[in-house]
């Protein structure tokens, strides 16, 4: 039997008590790495700002708006490049007004406005980052705060600081601000990420047999088989470093979009400008990311005869065609049921017992439930090792969560029976548990030295 309303109470009940326990924890910090990583960071941006402020785009807008000037408004600059300049943005906000964000910025391809972004990143390093550290610490520790009332889905939520938004994948914002972040004296932070959840636990859903194919079958790759198809290539084997970018665009650029409701045009631009480092408009040779064989991404397409962007956008259109129609159909009629039911019932039922209701979008209505139900996974995870956790009286400690992942402060003499422990926990007795995960569930292991920082995590391996 699934669980009930009553029982998916009892989760957030239970959550709610495990996650302030690993508050109460709390995480050490470096503070006086912290100070100096600001002051370094403050006399950069410095530095930064007056190259642009020489620029003749920043003398155009000094030109423009006079003592007004305001770098950080992004009014202002939008007005300046598409207004003024009258560039033609190649993204819209809501409003219909040309994008500023940097993925927009970037596509532009304009140096002047490099420094610009570099600003940008660095304020948000210092302002966002360290300085919500420095505040919110006490006596050298953070107690972020984990929230389960604040998201739609029945997601988690972190503030005071935002522990789930510490940076990932930017090597430079990851090293300089998980840096911050230590374990105990003597101890070492380590982290367990379900792997691949959102997509296992879509199958409990939508139980298409090609997806539970890729699940059950480890020489399988969907992201392999997608990076092929979408940039034409013959084989992609991931050792190779640049086949490896490849198959990350056709996860990040394709795959994941695609299930969560993004189109062909998103995922064309994406995929091109951002990951390919294409512009938009004619192809010339030697542009584009690297290929093997010393030549670039855009040769490449060339001899497959995709000249431009606007013909990469009708070949993965005919992709996307082939992704729902073909490969995925049975997940296709799923949704199209799932809102169907919706718009007949004004809610939905979570398999973890929640239940959804009130004005929502055909992508939200099949995305809650999975986000919604792949966090769940790891809350009753999260609970069931903090009560083994005191009853064992381990000198381990669990202190955060990042939706998908753990965080423990690990004792070294304890190290592989906790991770023996929360393996156990979160791939064997959760689905006997719920009987309704009908897919084998995995997590990766990361572990950093005894007194290491969080941005020296390396995989570990266990026995």
């Amino acid at each position: 039997m699934n669980p009930t309303r009553l029982d998916a109470y009892k989760l957030l009940h239970d959550g709610i008590l495990a996650l302030a326990r690993a508050e109460q924890q709390g995480m050490r910090i470096d503070i006086k790495y912290c100070e100096h990583q600001q002051a370094r960071l403050t006399h950069k941006i410095e530095i930064i700002q007056q190259r642009f402020k020489e620029s003749k785009f920043y003398k155009h807008w000094k030109h423009v708006y006079g003592e007004k000037t305001n770098t950080d408004s992004n009014w202002q600059l939008s007005n300046i490049l598409y207004v003024i300049k009258k560039i033609k943005p190649v993204k819209l906000t809501v409003s219909g007004k040309g994008a500023t964000d940097e993925e927009a910025l970037l596509q532009l391809g304009i140096p002047e406005i490099e420094p610009l972004l570099e600003v940008r990143k660095l304020k948000k390093l210092r302002d966002t980052y360290l300085d919500s550290f420095s505040r919110e610490q006490v006596d050298g520790y953070i107690h972020p705060f984990f929230n389960l009332h604040t998201v739609r889905t029945f997601r988690s939520s972190s503030d005071r600081p935002n522990f789930q938004n510490v940076p990932k994948r930017d090597e430079e914002a990851m090293n300089i601000v998980r840096r911050t972040i230590f374990p105990r004296p003597g101890h070492q932070l380590g982290e367990v990420d379900y792997s691949g959840i959102e997509v296992r636990i879509s199958e409990c859903y939508h139980k298409d047999p090609n997806m539970l194919a890729y699940i059950l079958d480890p020489t399988t790759d969907m992201h392999r088989d997608m990076g092929q198809e979408i940039f034409l290539l013959d084989k992609l084997d991931k050792s190779i470093p640049e086949h490896k970018y490849l198959r990350n665009a056709a996860k990040n650029g394709f795959v994941f979009p695609e299930f969560y409701g993004d189109y062909f045009g998103n995922c064309a631009e994406n995929l091109a400008c951002q990951w390919g480092k294409l512009p938009k408009g004619k192809w010339k040779l030697n542009q584009g990311t690297p290929m093997p064989s010393g030549i670039t991404l855009s040769d490449h397409l060339i001899s497959k005869g995709i000249k431009s962007f606007d013909e990469f956008a009708e070949h993965i259109k005919q992709v996307e065609e082939d992704f729902w129609g073909s490969r995925f159909q049975v997940y296709q009629r799923w949704k199209d049921r799932w809102w169907a039911d919706y718009q007949n019932r004004g809610y939905f039922d979570l398999l973890t017992g929640f239940r959804c209701s009130g004005l929502m979008k055909k992508n939200d209505t099949t995305n809650y439930p999975i986000q919604g139900s792949a966090f769940h996974c790891l809350l009753w995870s999260f609970i069931e090792i903090d009560r083994i956790q005191r009853e064992e009286k381990w000198n381990s400690r669990l202190v955060g969560q990042i939706h998908d992942a753990i965080v423990l402060d690990i004792d070294p003499s304890e190290r592989d029976y906790v991770l023996h422990t929360v393996r156990r926990v979160t791939c064997t007795d959760l689905p006997k548990a719920w009987p309704w995960i009908i897919v084998p569930l995995d997590v990766e292991i990361d572990l950093c030295g005894v007194d290491e920082p969080w941005n020296k995590k390396k995989p570990y391996k266990l026995s």
